[in-house]
């Protein structure tokens, strides 16, 4: 029989595999949806190329906190970074689904650059996902050596996700129709 806290843990896995599932599918679809007869949010990538790097800073400044036994600290900046994780999202999905892709201009060696950036950080990105959930319920049921465990593969692969977001908008920012 199982307990309370076995109980708890197997509810946030299935909800976790869900979410971790639903999620990029939600995605894929939407990015085939243009939305007729609606303005075409070109603002957008600036802002959430910014939001990226807002959590790479983030990302640090908790590991920092932990470190220094700010607990409760690191669980603030931990929670800003899953919401602004999700606003980023929202506003990629939101940027797809009103403007036409932007193809990268570039040619020769920068491009091979571009694509290998590109392609690590959709499937980290898609990756991340299940990590941070495990790792964040690893937390919230108070079983923190395995959330330790988790955090140390964790952090450097939304580190790495968060810094490429930046580094691909500023490759491709030249190639955005004005």
């Amino acid at each position: 029989m199982m307990n309370e806290l076995e109980q708890k843990e197997k509810k946030f896995n299935r909800l976790i595999t869900i979410v971790s599932i639903v999620i990029p599918l939600v995605v894929v679809i939407l990015f085939g949806v243009k939305l007729p007869n609606v303005a075409p949010l070109s603002f957008l990538p600036p802002i959430y190329a910014s939001v990226n790097g807002l959590t790479a800073i983030l990302l640090i400044v908790a590991v920092v906190a932990i470190k220094n036994g700010n607990k409760k600290l690191h669980q603030q900046i931990m929670m800003t970074c899953i919401g602004l994780s999700l606003a980023f999202l929202v506003m990629y999905v939101a940027y797809h689904m009103t403007s036409d892709s932007t193809s990268f201009g570039g040619e020769g060696l920068i491009k091979y650059v571009y694509l290998f950036i590109l392609i690590t950080h959709i499937i980290l990105s898609v990756v991340i996902i299940p990590l941070v959930l495990i790792t964040f319920s690893k937390a919230y049921l108070q079983k923190f050596e395995a959330h330790r465990k988790f955090a140390k593969i964790t952090f450097p692969i939304w580190l790495y996700v968060a810094i490429t977001g930046v580094v691909v908008y500023l490759m491709i920012s030249p190639y955005y129709a004005h």
